[in-house]
């Protein structure tokens, strides 16, 4: 599974979630995300429909999406949804 975090440097949200991500992938060292500016790549909102940032989109081992969520994520759900998908 990897997580591909979308957002851009001056969003609220985007740092409030950066920062949680962070704590996740201390707790969790194997998680594989990428983050992704929308303002240096403007064409990943083409690629993946983007239409609000943040958005975390989780793609399985053949990278496709299964799961896509918006705005501010509590760590504990986001804890909880990495785990029970991890082996995707």
């Amino acid at each position: 599974m990897k997580i591909l975090r979308i957002g851009a440097e001056w969003c609220p949200e985007c740092i409030i979630m950066r920062l949680r991500f962070a704590e996740i992938e201390k707790e969790i060292p194997d998680l594989a995300t990428e983050f992704i500016d929308v303002d240096k790549d403007q064409e990943i909102k083409k690629v993946w429909n983007i239409e609000d940032i943040p958005t975390f989109i989780f793609l399985d081992k053949n990278g496709q999406e299964f799961l896509r969520l918006q705005k501010l994520v509590e760590k504990e759900d986001l804890i909880k949804i990495i785990k029970e998908n991890n082996d995707k």
